[in-house]
This record gives C-alpha cells, sequence and structure tokens, in this order.
C-alpha cells in the first residue's frame, strides 16, 4: 500500500481521525530529515509494514521526499549536485532523498536467482527471513514514482510472479548516499511531539524543553564572562564545607567509625564537600520555570499550571528552541507540530495557527480539531481517510480552479469543516433539514449521525455545486448526498417556485452525471410537506396547541393535517412552520419524534448512499427497533422467530438475507424491512 502526500511553502495541515496514520506520517518525515534521532530509531520492524500486505517477509519500506525550487546558492547547489539533486540547466530546482528498509544483498541476491514461478523457493527464502535481515540505506537523485505499483515491483520483485532484480537501476531509483552528505545535517528540523503529559516531559532532563534552550544557550556563553560565577561557586561550596555544623559531622562520622572497626581499618580521610557544579551548562540547567496563569498573581511550578496552561508554554518553549535552531546557513527550515490542540481553548488553538507563519520555514500541522481546520486552507490540506488496514490521502484543492478554492475557503467555517473528517456527507439546504434529520435518523434506527460517521451540513445560500465539487476522483474520495426540494406546486401561485425546483433538478442531475461520489436526492415538494406525506401528521398535530389558541383555527388545522389533498395538509403544514419561523418549527416538532415516526424514502436514499456500507451497524440498527417494536407491541406480533434468526445472524450462522426474509414475514411493512432491502 502506499500514500502521496502534497506540502506548500508555509502552513500546510494533515487532518484525520484517531488512527488514520498522522503519526506515521510525522515519524516517516523525521526518519529521513530528522538528524536528532537516534540510530536505532532507523531499525524499523514487522509492525512498520502494512498489514494489507499480507506476509511482510521480503517486502520494502520506502519513504521519499521530494524538495522543489531550491536556491541557487552555491554551497546548496554543491549538496545535491553531488547527493541528491537532479541537475538540469546546469543547476538543481528539483531534489529527491529517499530511504529504503530492504532485505541485505544476500537475501535479494537468493531472491534474485529464483527462477521465475518458483513459489516453493520463493516460500523457503521468506520463511526463514528475519528482520535482522533488513537494512536502512539512503538514496538520492531518483526519477521514479514509488506510488506506481508497477515501480515498486520492478524494484522490490514481484511477489505473485516470482520474479526479482538484483541489480538497481540508479538512474530511476537513486544512488547511495553516504552520510557525509546526508541532508539532515544541512537543514533546520524540529519536530513538536502531541501535548499529552507535558508534566513529566518537563521532569525529564532529555525532554525538558527549557534545559533544551538553556544547553544551546550554554555553548555561547563566553568563557572570561562566566568565570566570576564560576570562582563564586567555588567560594560557596568552600564555605559550606567549611561550616562548623558540617566539621563536626565530619568528626563525628570519623570517629565512629573508629569505634567501630579500629584505626586499622578506618579510612585514611574522609571530607564532605559542596558539590555544587562550576559548569555553565550545569548550573543553567538547575534553573527553573515559575508561572502565574492569567488573571492570578501566584507564581507556581510547571506542575501546579493547568493542562491547557503547562501545554501552552511547553509548545512555546518548543517555538523558541526552533527560532534558535533556524539558521540562514542552512538550505530549509521545518516544523512539524503535532496534534496542538490537547487541552488548548479553542481561541488559542485559532490564534495560534494563524500567528505562526515563520519566514523561509515549512510548517506541517497533524490536527483532528475543526477549530484548527476551520482556520486551514484546503489549498494547503490532506486529508487522511482510514479504511480496513490502511488509509487513503486526499487534496481537497486539487485541480480546482484557484478563485472556486478560495470561495470554498471562506465558506468553511467550524461547524461546515466537519464535512473534511465525516465519512460521508449530507448537504442540506435550510434549518429544519439541518435540525430534524438527525433527530429523526436517531430516533428510528437507534444511531446517530456521528455514529454512523456523516456530517449533515446547512448550505444555506452557498449553492450545492459550490460545497460538493471537493467530493470528486481528484479530490474527497467519500460519498456526498445532496438534499433539496423540487418545489413542485400545490397550489396554482406556487407554479413559478415549481419551474425554479425543475430547473435545480436538471442543473444538479447534470453536475453530478459523471461523478459516482456525489447523488442528489429530491423532496417532492419540500421537507415539512414530504415528512406530513410518509404518515407523519400524528407529530405535527402535536404542535397545534402551542401554535394556536383559538379552538376554531384548532380544529380546522387539525381536519387540514388529516385531510388527504396535498393542498391541504401542505398548506397547513406550511402555514404552521411560518408562524413561528422554519427553525423554530423544527426545535417544536423534534420533540415529538419518535422510532414511529416514517422517515421520507428520499432522505433514506440519501443516508444510504452516503454511508455506503451499514454491514457493521446492521445488528444495532435491528436491535435496537425490534426492541422498541416489541415494548409497543399489542401481543398479536410472535418475535420468537426474530429472535432465533437475529441471533443466528450474530453468530453468522444466518444470512442478511434469511434474515430479511423472517423480518419481512413477521414485521411486513415496517421501515426496517424497506432499510434492509435497500441496503
Amino acid at each position: 500500500m502506499n500514500s502521496s502526500f502534497e506540502f506548500v511553502k508555509g502552513i500546510n495541515t494533515v487532518i484525520g481521525e484517531n488512527g488514520s496514520g498522522k503519526t506515521n506520517l510525522f515519524r516517516a518525515i523525521r526518519l529521513v530529515l530528522d538528524d536528532n534521532l537516534y540510530r536505532f530509531a532507523y531499525r524499523l520492524n514487522e509492525n512498520d509494514f502494512n498489514r494489507n500486505i499480507g506476509a511482510w517477509k521480503g517486502h520494502w519500506i520506502i519513504i521519499s521526499l521530494e524538495f522543489s525550487e531550491l536556491s541557487d546558492d552555491e554551497s546548496i547547489q554543491s549538496l545535491f549536485i553531488h547527493g541528491v539533486g537532479n541537475i538540469g540547466n546546469n543547476s538543481v530546482d528539483k531534489a529527491t532523498y529517499n530511504l529504503f528498509f530492504r532485505p541485505k544483498a544476500d537475501i535479494r541476491n537468493k531472491l534474485s536467482e529464483l527462477t521465475p514461478s518458483d513459489e516453493e523457493g520463493l516460500a523457503d527464502i521468506l520463511d526463514n527471513i528475519t528482520i535482522s535481515d533488513y537494512e536502512t540505506r539512503f538514496t538520492g537523485k531518483s526519477t521514479a514514482d514509488f506510488n506506481n505499483d508497477d515501480v515498486y515491483k520492478e524494484l522490490v520483485g514481484d511477489f505473485q510472479n516470482v520474479d526479482f532484480s538484483f541489480e538497481i537501476d540508479e538512474e530511476k531509483f537513486g544512488i547511495n548516499i553516504p552520510n557525509q552528505l546526508s541532508v539532515a545535517k544541512e537543514i533546520s528540523f524540529t519536530f513538536i511531539q502531541a501535548l499529552r503529559d507535558v508534566v513529566s516531559d518537563f521532569h525529564n532532563i532529555r525532554t525538558n524543553p527549557l534545559l533544551s534552550l538553556l544547553r544551546s544557550q550554554s555553548e555561547k556563553i563566553n568563557a572570561d564572562d562566566f568565570e566570576p560565577i564560576s570562582q563564586q561557586v567555588v567560594d560557596l561550596n568552600r564555605s559550606i564545607e567549611e561550616m562548623s555544623d558540617v566539621q563536626q559531622i565530619r568528626t563525628d562520622i570519623k570517629d565512629t567509625i573508629k569505634e567501630a572497626v579500629g584505626q586499622t581499618y578506618s579510612p585514611s580521610s574522609l571530607s564532605i564537600k559542596s558539590s555544587l557544579s562550576d559548569d555553565a551548562e550545569k548550573l543553567l540547567q538547575s534553573l527553573r520555570l515559575f508561572i502565574g496563569e492569567p488573571y492570578e498573581d501566584y507564581e507556581g511550578g510547571i506542575h501546579e499550571l493547568s493542562l491547557g496552561g503547562a501545554n501552552l508554554i511547553y509548545l512555546s518553549l518548543k517555538l523558541l528552541e526552533y527560532k534558535y535552531r533556524k539558521s540562514d546557513d542552512t538550505f530549509a527550515n521545518f516544523l512539524l507540530i503535532e496534534e496542538p490542540e490537547a487541552h488548548i481553548h479553542t481561541h488559542i488553538q485559532k490564534t495560534l495557527f494563524d500567528n505562526l507563519d515563520f519566514t523561509e520555514t515549512q510548517i506541517i500541522y497533524s490536527t483532528h480539531s475543526t477549530h484548527i481546520s476551520e482556520v486551514s486552507r484546503i489549498s494547503s490540506m490532506n486529508i487522511l481517510a482510514k479504511k480496513k488496514n490502511y488509509a487513503e490521502v486526499y487534496q481537497p484543492a486539487k485541480n480546482l480552479d484557484p478563485k472556486w478554492v478560495t470561495k470554498i475557503e471562506r465558506y468553511l467555517d467550524a461547524v461546515r469543516s466537519n464535512l473534511l473528517f465525516a465519512k460521508g456527507v449530507m448537504l442540506v439546504e435550510g434549518d429544519v433539514e439541518e435540525i430534524l434529520i438527525p433527530i429523526i435518523i436517531k430516533q428510528v434506527l437507534g444511531l446517530s449521525l456521528d455514529e454512523l460517521g456523516i456530517s449533515i451540513i446547512n448550505i444555506r445560500s452557498t449553492g450545492f455545486k459550490n460545497i460538493a465539487t471537493l467530493f470528486h476522483d481528484d479530490r474527497i474520495n467519500r460519498r456526498c448526498s445532496i438534499l433539496t426540494d423540487l418545489d413542485k406546486a400545490i397550489n396554482e401561485e406556487d407554479k413559478g417556485a415549481e419551474e425554479k425546483g425543475s430547473a435545480r433538478k436538471r442543473e444538479l442531475d447534470e453536475f453530478s452525471k459523471n461523478n459516482d461520489w456525489i447523488s442528489p436526492f429530491y423532496a417532492e415538494h419540500t421537507f415539512e410537506v414530504d415528512f406530513v406525506t410518509y404518515n407523519n401528521e400524528f407529530e405535527v398535530k402535536k404542535l397545534i396547541p402551542e401554535i394556536y389558541s383559538n379552538a376554531a383555527t384548532k380544529k380546522k388545522a387539525k381536519k387540514d393535517l388529516d385531510s388527504d389533498e396535498v393542498k391541504k395538509y401542505g398548506k397547513r403544514v406550511l402555514t404552521m412552520a411560518s408562524n413561528v419561523g422554519k427553525g423554530w418549527f423544527a426545535i417544536m416538532l423534534g420533540k415529538h419524534i419518535t422510532f414511529e415516526t416514517n422517515i421520507p424514502e428520499y432522505i433514506l436514499d440519501a443516508l444510504i448512499f452516503a454511508k455506503t456500507d451499514f454491514k457493521e451497524q446492521i445488528s444495532s440498527i435491528v436491535e435496537f427497533r425490534v426492541g422498541k417494536l416489541k415494548a409497543a407491541d399489542d401481543g398479536t406480533t410472535n418475535f420468537d422467530m426474530i429472535d432465533e434468526v437475529f441471533e443466528q445472524y450474530r453468530n453468522n450462522k444466518a444470512t442478511l438475507k434469511d434474515l430479511l426474509k423472517e423480518l419481512e414475514s413477521s414485521l411486513e411493512t415496517d421501515q426496517l424491512v424497506d432499510l434492509l432491502k435497500k441496503i
């Protein structure tokens, strides 16, 4: 399996759910560029191979970085010309730097000697491979696209056809890079790990960011300038040692030893000495940071701060550490920040992202915070989507007109940016749908849209196409349902709206025609009217006493809602919504939604399209709905057979088809049957 990330100048964002691979991405970058990693970190292991490839033995791990727009500076050009650069027009403007974790030469040689289709011989070699048979090598000046499966087979070998080569085309796959020409030695690179337990980091000599700063500064201290301080420490040590109480204890210790073991076995000398260091680095490392929380007079240690306060201080010190490391002598400066949002107030998250823009620095954030993604630009964003045993990477602005990108970036806010994290998206155009659809799904199916991985986004007056265009083969490969109204007339005066609805349908059908990731779904009239059309007048009638006070009007409203004529019940429900405002009407109606509420078909179809696969949720939905039906049953339905077949289904002894057959037989027209038929 492979993934490709694209980063631009300045600030970049990597977003994705937990477990999607953000930490793995940062580790991969660090393995190539972070000169502070311990040598053993380059020793990868079996767990670093993607589980989707099956058996890892014989396979390679390849990490490839590409640099562009390199400086014309002579020293930088020299480094790349001799190491990793691809020369064109007498200078290097692009360079590649690769890490290969691969079997050692003797294993690769044995594989290359196999005759094609010798599966038994291949199995013998692979069975005896251990992780100690692997090595790490760095190459540069490669031209190959390592994301191409054919390229991987050419370099690593074709396991299916047993075809391996020992010789490597260096022009394509790169030349070996000696340690002296390591790119990591020529750049400024700082990694700020996820902020989870920074208080313990402050107590650790190796990870304390304050000590790192002091240590770096101690190297710059002039020896002559420090001499008076050093002499003061020497004098202080002598003064402590010469204290009468200290000398008395020394004498008492000597006398006690002499009494215990005699003169012959007593130490020849014994002293109590003060060991305060007069070394500049050690003296600076004895310093401790004391902080006062905002709007407090008390100044305490790091351990006394709130989690957010401690994290903010830690982050600030690491940023200062980066500033110290950043140098004009390096050809590039990199700052990686892993999930900075932990325990930090949303306003600080957004301010932090807005303000961190160091010149001549490529910054890469990873996050699952909608508040950071809100102020991120999709033009500099990579989205990680978790799949089974692997992850996919999407660039949401890829091949989009820059003007369109700008419009989308202005539109996204903390709520709407949820669509960047969701496994599926439902776009709606009004408050009623945004409020009621999640309630209906939860009450009828027993699972929330969040549990299903679906985000519902109210596009209001933005226009569906502006947002839906993000979902495309080139960009975000996730399903996006568009829910809108056809506004079919219920009265003659509504013909104008109907014509607009028809035009909107033609436009959306044409827009989504060749895009498998987008599909429009239409209410025949409007949400409110179609809601009643699907036999949900009972819920709406509950609102009559809340909306009307006149007895005659209440009676007329009830009669209208009980009518089979859409012009009567349709006009009434729209009038009720208009009287209190559509958003407030939805909130009021939401209190009366139950498991007996019917999901309009176009909404159910939109949900199924956006969700794609309900396999993991079927048992929960069936258990919830059957339980509700049991509780409401008057004793006329026999649930024993349903329970029996359902238990068999959960234990993989019956198929979904078997379960559906039994449910259809016992429950007939319940919407659970409709759902299972559709999926």
